[in-house]
This record gives C-alpha cells, structure tokens and sequence, in this order.
C-alpha cells in the first residue's frame, strides 16, 4: 500500500533471514550494467522502474535516537533500540523498498522495491550499530518469460518476499499474485512462476491485497501440519467480522484463515522467529490519530484453516518517533544469542518520506 507521510506531517491518505542455500547466491558478483530505466504509461511504474542490472550507490545518514522527544530514550515495549540509517541515492530507481530478508548474520540483504525490482546487497556495520549500504546492486523481477514482470504483464506493487532454501516468493498487490523464483537459476536473473492461490485471493481489494508472506520451514516445524507452508497476508481484505484474511497455501493443510483486526492497524510484514512466533508489523493512518506502527506477537501454533488468530502488542511508535512507511521486517540472531528485528520503509518516491533502515533488540 502506498501511505505517504513524513516524521512530523500528514498529507495525503495514507523465518528470519536468508536460508543456508540462498546465501551462496548472496556473495556472487553480478556483472552489473549501468542504469536502464524505460519511461511506462499512465498509472504504471516509470522513471522509477529498472530494466536492467545495475551498481547502486546508497548514501547513508545515522540516527543516532529514535525517540524525537526523548533522545536518550532507548526502550520501546519489548525492543531496544540499536540504530538506524536514512537511506539515498541519486539511481532514480532507489526507493519504495517493501520488504526485506537478511542473512542468519544480518549481513548480506535482498529486497523488493514496489516498482517490480530487486535490490542486493550488504549491511555494513560499526561494533553493533550499522553505518551503511555496500555493493548494492538493482534488477528487475523477471517473468517467465525472462522480461521483466512491469514489461510483458504490466505487473508491479511487488510487496512482499519470503524464502525457502532457494526459492524465493514475491507478493504482488495489486494484482493479488505470488511469484516463485529458483534462486539456483541464476539468483535475481532467475524467472518468476505463478504460484497457484485460493479462488479467494483474487477477490481483495487490488490496493489492500497480499502485504506480507511468510514461509514455515519443515526444519522448524517438524511435526507441525504448517511444514512446507506458505502464509500470505493481506493488507485489509477482510472476512465477514470485520478481521483480516490471510491464506495457507501449500502445505498438509491449506485454508484460509483470519487476523483479528484492533484499532484500524492494517498489516504491511511479518517474520518468523527462531522460537517459532510469528511477528507481524502493522501500520494504521487517521487524520485524527495521525500514523502509527505497532508489532504483534502471535503463536504459529495457534494457525489453522477457519481460524481467528490474535496476539500482544510488543511495540508502538507514532510520528514522535523517527518512523516513516514501515513495510518490511525481519529477523537475525546475534553471535552473542541476541534477536535483531530489522525494518525498512517505503518512501513512495516521495520527496516528503524517507527510506529508513532501524534495528532493535527483541528483549522480552
């Protein structure tokens, strides 16, 4: 969803980590080409959109607090927080970023940008605090065809990623389709497939559609009928009561299933834990309330299809906090046993938003 907003202005209306198998893919050097980007028609991706492999150079800024009001204030519900970057480029095609995956170090990154590309590349860090992007490098979603998807299909509002092994899966909104990419065949070159999703995906609302997957390994769910299984979220489809729909796709035990809905707080990610909870970032938008973030804790266990699933607020934030269009979430664990949560945010390529990059410490 685009939800354009600034730190202190409202205008307009608004699993963890890489796999073992995909970080090969990671560290591999692209051969990237200097900047493609096609002007597209009315209403579709434009100056924004990258049709070839290309080296980005990513400026980064440190934010040194996240509380605007209270500097010195490092504890937020059950996160700490660690630091935080604004993110620019002068690549037109840099921004929109809606979701991310880290490695096991919280190292190397892939992301999508809504304007159907890819973006790679590597976190570097100073002691525990991050100082910056390195080798970052952007390329488009590639369809079956080997085109890129806003190209053959006019596809974009590439919102989501999830990772199994190899296989990578990209959510796309407004189109309410997932694409499954092999990494194995040639990392962000490879081709995308149409995964196949219940009849009733395609009935959500296109701006409000899928927002978030995830995928539960068979490791980590050995002797759990949600092994092998894909969850997509929407963003606000809604069932019957009012709550939000999300779907199991594959898996022992396929269905749909809902989230219930408080306070108007849409969902734009979600990751799996180690521990096996399942977190999902939430953001809401009032011209009253102004705009918020929070992150829920919910049980992986208590998953099933016709389900009503609910769970703990362990994190809030408003605009007095350095937050912007928080759409990705993930998570790594420190050498010293510490769980990272790492969000990004979508700045809409809006002159008034900013790309930021915030990590926290999960202490409770």
């Amino acid at each position: 969803m685009h939800s354009p907003v600034s730190r202190r202005h409202i205008v307009r209306g608004v699993a963890a980590g890489l796999s073992a198998a995909a970080l090969p893919c990671l560290a591999l050097a692209q051969g990237a080409t200097q900047p493609s980007l096609t002007p597209g028609p009315p209403g579709r991706p434009g100056r924004h959109r990258v049709d070839e492999p290309v080296a980005v150079e990513v400026n980064a800024r440190p934010l040194p607090s996240f509380d605007i009001r209270d500097r010195a204030r490092v504890r937020f519900g059950a996160l700490e927080y660690r630091s935080g970057l604004i993110l620019t480029s002068s690549f037109s095609g840099f921004g929109g970023l809606s979701a991310l995956r880290l490695d096991a170090k919280g190292e190397r990154f892939i992301a999508v940008s809504d304007q159907g590309s890819w973006f790679t590349g590597r976190i570097v860090y100073r002691g525990r605090e991050m100082a910056g992007l390195d080798d970052v490098e952007a390329a488009p979603l590639l369809a079956a065809d080997g085109k890129p998807i806003t190209a053959t299909r006019g596809w974009y509002d590439s919102e989501s990623l999830a990772l199994d092994g190899s296989f990578a899966y990209v959510g796309l909104e407004r189109v309410n389709q997932v694409l499954r990419y092999d990494f194995a065949k040639g990392f962000t070159r490879s081709r995308g497939e149409v995964v196949p999703l219940p009849p009733a995906a395609r009935k959500l609302p296109l701006n409000k559609g899928l927002e978030a997957l995830v995928f539960v390994p068979k490791v980590m769910a050995r002797g759990q009928s949600l092994a092998g299984t894909l969850i997509a979220f929407s963003e606000r489809g809604l069932d019957a009561s009012g709550n939000l729909i999300a779907f199991l796709v594959g898996g022992k035990t396929p269905g749909q299933f809902s989230v219930r809905r408080t306070e108007s707080f849409d969902i734009s990610d979600a990751v799996l834990l180690p521990s096996g909870d399942l977190l999902i970032l939430e953001r809401k938008f009032s011209w009253l309330g102004g705009v918020g973030i929070r992150i829920r804790r919910l049980a992986l266990s208590d998953i099933a299809p016709g389900a009503v699933v609910d769970g703990p607020a362990i994190f809030n934030a408003d605009l007095g906090n350095e937050i912007d269009n928080m759409e990705g979430i993930d998570a790594h664990v420190t050498a010293e046993g510490e769980t990272v949560l790492t969000m990004i945010s979508d700045d809409n390529f809006s002159l008034i938003q900013r790309n930021l990059l915030l990590q926290f410490t999960l202490v409770e």
